[in-house]
Order: C-alpha cells, then structure tokens, then sequence
C-alpha cells in the first residue's frame, strides 16, 4: 500500500531567504518608484518660469502645487512671456497623466506655444498650429490649455480655450464673474481644429485669475461649485496683489482635497493708462 509523503515544511533557513528576497524586490520597486517623481520634480522645476514679466500697472504671480500626496508631479503649467510686438502672452494647461512623461510632454508644449505665438498674433491660430504641431510628434497624452494675448497699452485681452476650465475675474467696483468662452477640443487629441476667439478689454482695476482643475475639483467638490467658490475669494481679495491673491487661491485649492495637482497663474490689472502710447 502506498503512503502519501507529507509535504516538507520549510526550513527558516528558507523562509528566510525569501523573505530577504521579497524585500529587496520591493526595495527595488520603491526606489525606482521615487526615482521617477525625483525626476518629474526636476522637470517641472526646470520647465515652469522662474520669473514672470510685468508692466506698470500690471502684476502676474503664479503658483504650483502637485497632488495631496505629493506623487502626481508634472501635468499642470502655466507661463507668462514678453511678444515681439509688446505684447504679453499668458499661458496655463493641464497634460493628461502625470510623472515623467506627462512633465516632459508639457515642456514640449510650453516651448512650442511660445514659438508659435511670437509669429501669429491671433490666439485661435496659436492653439491650432500648436495642435497641429503637437499631433506630429506622435505622442498619445492629450492636453487642456488656454493661451491669452494681452496688450499693456489699450488693455486688449484676446483668448482662445482648448478644453480648459473657465478663469475667474474681479473688479475694484464689485462686479467678478466666471468666463463662458467658447473653445475647442484639447491639444493632441484631432487635427485642423478651430479654436474661436474670445475677445474683453480689462478697463478697470481688478484682477483675472487662470487655473487648473486641481484648484477647484476634488472628492466632494464639482467644479461648478469649485469656481463658485474661487469667485467669491477672488471678489473678497481683488484688491491684494498679485502674489497675494495667487497664495490665497492655492490655499483655497488645499481645502478641496485635490487629487490632481494644481496651478494657478494671477494677472492683477490698474486702470487703463491714458496718454500717447
């Protein structure tokens, strides 16, 4: 009669062998793990613009916060910079994904728009050709966007929107609102689109606020009722500088719980300058 053999039981010698083993994998695993978000870091550090330009009678400030738990790093930017008429052109998106390639795909996106803008002066054909452009290089990441062109002088403020949440303004007289401008589909996603042009004149004090979805969606929190919310603290700070103003809206963004991370780009205005130009 055949007996059956009972399994052997593992020696701790063995056991632990494997144990030493699973931890150095893991070892492994986290360490390339934090590898990749030391390098998104550097990227987005590198990628956004030290310094913002100014005018006189007008301020930028912006801010930058990665997710709550400090590992989505490098979807969101924004960038402000000198045209070669005179003008200013104000940028700030949103890349699908995060960590390296996300960091990397926005740099692409910055550098390109900022060429792009320098040679066409209309918003609409800014976003176009830089979605065309970004469809070229064969990259399957999307990205919201909205590019504004400011004139100094007349205070001419002209914007074209590619899937990108709406911007909060506010006025020294009172008023503040929530932009409804038209747009169209996000940058990378189909060519030869139209993007329409959006066109206001900022000729009072006040300020004009651009964001990311991070800054006003969360777990409990929609984004209609997250720009409500901005709104308010907008109308409530409008008279607060520039990075004031920008410091108040990232902390209000910390309230939401925010599991993306989030950017947010100030233009604080004076009235409109009289005199020759």
């Amino acid at each position: 009669m055949n007996r059956r053999r009972t399994p052997r039981s593992a020696s701790a010698e063995e056991l632990l062998s494997t144990l030493q083993h699973l931890t150095a994998r893991a070892r492994q695993e986290v360490e390339l793990h934090q590898a990749r978000v030391e390098l998104a870091q550097a990227l987005q550090r590198n990628m956004l613009p030290v310094a913002l330009p100014s005018f006189p009678g007008l301020e930028t400030a912006a801010r930058y916060a990665p997710a709550r738990h400090g590992l989505d790093i490098g979807g969101d930017w924004y960038d402000v910079f000198l045209l070669p008429d005179g003008s200013l052109g104000l940028a700030i998106g949103d890349v699908q994904g995060h960590d390296v390639e996300a960091a990397a795909f926005m740099g692409q996106i910055r550098i390109a728009m900022r060429a792009i803008a320098s040679t066409a002066a209309d918003p609409g054909e800014v976003m176009g050709r830089t979605n065309d452009l970004i469809l070229s290089m064969g990259s399957s990441l999307f990205a919201t966007c909205t590019f504004f062109r400011l004139d100094p002088v007349t205070r001419d403020l002209r914007s074209a929107r590619a899937g990108h949440v709406a911007s909060v303004w506010a006025t020294a007289d009172g008023r503040s609102g929530i932009t409804s401008d038209a747009g169209g589909l996000p940058l990378g996603i189909e060519a030869g689109q139209q993007y329409p042009v959006t066109r206001r004149t900022l000729d009072a004090e006040g300020a004009f606020v651009l964001l990311t979805d991070g800054v006003i969606e969360g777990p409990s929190l929609s984004i209609g009722d997250g720009l409500e919310r901005i709104r308010r603290l907008v109308d409530a700070h409008c008279g607060d500088t520039a990075e004031e103003l920008a410091e108040a809206v990232l902390r209000a963004a910390v309230l939401t719980g925010h599991e993306d991370d989030a950017a947010v780009l100030v233009l604080r205005h004076g009235p409109v300058p009289t005199g020759p130009r």
